[in-house]
């Protein structure tokens, strides 16, 4: 079967969701992921939007030992060379250039002319081909551009040097049926389009991009451009998940493989999830709680005498493990260990501590502790590590006949501060009390609480949403007290406004 090549922008569409931005170090360990994932192309940043950006994709290209690293730059020297600067020391390095070629966005954003828009792609590609090997040229909202220019600007980037030619659905306006005849139409025009993969970048807009990208590959694309649970702008990004898993089930319609270890799928998915603080809707195709979940007792009747009455994958195929095995107070280190390894966590030894003494402690509260509670202990062991704030005591007056306090103590770079403030309930003066005390001024958009698992003593995860300055950001928290799961969300979501601050992402394809 003929190889689609897949390649992940997770680190750089994805993080360009409200509130999904990442440090250097969330980064690298998604990076790690995605490379045992077997992703072939990994999108690792836009280094010219910020040193922070540059650094991290500087950080992943060095440590990757077999993904091809790209990073994403505009036409314009100064951003290639930047990209460069980011990638140079990958194995595999590829530079991926972009330029819009609809003629709404050369008319009203560029105000460039087709011609001049056609000299500076090839000036660009042929300025990064003269850097590296592997170009990748992005015709940016190429689904609505004129058919004929689109062939003419890829036919030049190609005699130009790219060895991938990109063809994305921007605003995720197209339809499959359409798209498929544009994909067919680009390679009987392009004269040259042998020389290069042809590639797609579907956005979600209508809810179609997977079904789009899956009509491109039968049209003959050959790189398919994904994010893992379809985080990105807007309305999203092709899922990862969905094509793979398309593929993989239904190989008498798509005769074709990619590399892809499907068994890494569903702790790929939770890493997002973890470190993002995006929430996988339930119903969510492939890795959604409710994508192997059955209560209608026809389907469960179904299911007993056979599986496949009503599932077409096995949950093992995505690595979903359904063990009922839990751990307890009297569980040691090795049996700690072994379950984060049968998750997909591969934890230092450092990392394995921090976690292990953060488990004894909830071991303590709660009776057993499921996968859930263990993947929510590595959120906070071990992927919050590295924070401007951080929550050292809370403690709670609230009741029907006080008015609720809270009093807290939080390290701000080092330094301890306490404070205490009023509010209408206990989690609203934990709020007021750690926004006077780190001097910020955020809005609560959203304010989110489910409990991982089942029974009294599971642990409360809480979602929230902060707004600051335009800046939007998603904090997360989880405790067996519903009111320190609310303030680690918060102090969570503050964190990740201040990175924001530091690093200023510049929006892109």
């Amino acid at each position: 079967m003929e190889k689609v090549v897949i390649f992940d922008t997770t680190l750089r569409d994805g993080e360009q969701s409200p509130g999904a931005s990442m440090n250097a170090a969330e980064k690298l360990r998604l990076a790690t992921q995605l490379e045992n994932l077997g992703v072939d192309v990994l999108e690792a940043g836009f280094p010219a939007a910020s040193d922070g950006d540059f650094q991290a994709v500087s950080q992943i290209a060095r440590k990757m030992q077999h993904m091809c690293v790209a990073g994403l730059s505009r036409t314009g020297k100064d951003d290639i060379d930047r990209a460069w600067g980011a990638i140079q020391e990958a194995r595999h390095p590829r530079i991926h250039t972009f330029l819009a070629t609809s003629d709404i966005h050369l008319k009203y954003k560029l105000n460039m002319s087709r011609e001049e828009v056609l000299k500076t792609v090839v000036d660009a590609v042929r300025y990064a081909k003269s850097l590296t090997d592997d170009v990748e040229f992005s015709a940016e909202d190429g689904s609505r551009s004129d058919r004929d220019y689109l062939c003419k600007v890829f036919e030049a980037a190609i005699a130009a040097g790219a060895t991938t030619v990109n063809l994305p659905d921007t605003v995720g306006y197209a339809i499959p049926d359409e798209f498929a005849d544009l994909i067919k139409y680009v390679r009987a025009h392009t004269p040259n389009i042998g020389q290069a993969v042809l590639s797609v970048h579907c956005h979600n807009d209508l809810g179609l991009a997977t079904a789009n990208t899956i009509a491109a590959i039968n049209a003959g694309a050959r790189q398919v451009e994904v994010t893992i649970n379809g985080i990105g702008e807007r309305a999203g990004n092709t899922s990862l998940e969905e094509v793979v898993m398309a593929l993989h089930t239904r190989p008498n319609s798509l005769p074709f493989q990619t590399d892809i270890n499907t068994r890494m799928i569903h702790p790929s998915s939770r890493l997002v999830t973890m470190i993002t603080g995006m929430i996988v809707q339930p119903n969510k195709a492939i890795v959604g709680a409710n994508a192997f979940a059955h209560e209608a007792g026809i389907h469960q009747d179904g299911m007993l005498k056979n599986p496949m009455t009503y599932e077409i994958m096995q949950p093992d195929t995505i690595g979903l493990n359904r063990s009922e095995l839990v751990l307890g107070k009297h569980s040691g280190r090795h049996a700690l260990h072994d379950r984060l390894s049968t998750l997909g966590y591969d934890l230092a030894e450092d990392e394995l501590q921090l976690v292990f003494k953060a488990f004894k402690d909830l071991a303590d509260k709660k009776k057993d502790v499921v996968d859930d509670d263990l993947e929510a202990l590595v959120a906070e062991g071990v992927l919050r590590t590295t924070e401007v704030f951080k929550l050292t005591y809370l403690h709670i007056v609230s009741g029907t006949t006080v008015m609720p306090m809270a009093s807290a103590r939080l390290s701000i770079n080092g330094r301890e501060v306490t404070g205490a403030g009023y509010g209408n309930g206990p989690i609203d003066a934990a709020y007021n009390t750690i926004a006077k005390l780190t001097n910020t001024e955020s809005e609560l958009l959203r304010f989110t609480v489910s409990a991982l698992t089942g029974g009294t003593d599971a642990q409360g995860e809480v979602t929230v949403r902060l707004k600051e300055n335009g800046l939007v950001a998603l904090g997360k928290g989880s405790d067996p007290d519903i009111i320190n799961a609310s303030a680690k969300a918060y102090v969570n979501g503050l964190n990740r406004l201040e990175y924001l601050k530091a690093n200023p992402i510049q929006k892109a394809i």
